[in-house]
């Protein structure tokens, strides 16, 4: 199992139609083929800077190969998140056994 994990800060005011449809676009990568329990998320702490995360998990590291070069995740990436996105971390696990 892969989980992938990125947090974020977005370029525009939380509460912004530009941030209502980088969100709704986002969401729109759970119907990705492999992508499993996707979770958009807000954050409350204010122990770093980063106001949003999404994570989600796929069976193997050849599923979430699939999902990086996948269209509908490169069309996200070049239509949203290189405008939008401010700052960003990549964490991507694999479960210790």
């Amino acid at each position: 199992m892969i989980r992938h994990t990125v947090v974020f800060r977005l370029k525009f005011p939380k509460g912004s139609s530009e941030e209502r449809e980088f969100l709704q676009a986002a969401a729109a990568l759970a119907l990705i083929p492999g992508v499993q329990k996707f979770e958009s998320l807000r954050q409350i702490s204010k122990k770093n800077d980063f106001d949003y995360g999404l994570s989600m998990e796929f069976d193997s590291e050849s599923g979430y190969d699939s999902y990086n070069n996948h269209p509908d995740h490169s069309k996200f990436v070049n239509d949203f998140w290189v405008n939008s996105v401010e700052k960003f971390l990549e964490i991507d696990y694999k479960l210790i056994k």
